[in-house]
């Protein structure tokens, strides 16, 4: 598959699993990034189809870095990750313009699902 899928996540940890999930299922081209700022410097340069980005990191959150890549890119695909216990930052995410959203434990196959409905 061509389509480019960047993770936008302060745990290495969380974005491993995540790529580990998309590789198996045929998603090879992903880049990643620490905080919303390195992912507003990485779109840019990289233009990724997908962006799956969690909401509470340091630097820049994901709530920020959506209304930047928003005000960058209206047509930005951009899918939230967050914890359980944040759904007001979950409908916030949605109002900006996030897609869709997933919550952290997350299962490989709602990641799936999530990607395959947007990236078809």
């Amino acid at each position: 598959m061509s389509k480019k899928i960047m993770l936008v996540d302060d745990a290495a940890f969380m974005r491993m699993m995540i790529k580990n999930t998309l590789q198996q299922n045929g998603y090879t081209d992903i880049i990643e990034a620490e905080n919303g700022e390195k992912a507003i410097a990485l779109y840019n340069a990289e233009k990724p189809d997908l962006i799956l980005m969690d909401i509470t990191m340091p630097v820049m959150d994901g709530l920020e870095a959506l209304k930047n890549l928003k005000e960058i890119d209206e047509s930005v695909q951009v899918v939230m990750c967050s914890a359980m216990g944040q759904e007001a930052m979950v409908v916030e995410a949605l109002k900006l313009g996030a897609k869709d959203f997933i919550v952290k434990p997350f299962k490989p196959d709602r990641i799936m699902k999530t990607v395959n409905g947007i990236l078809g």
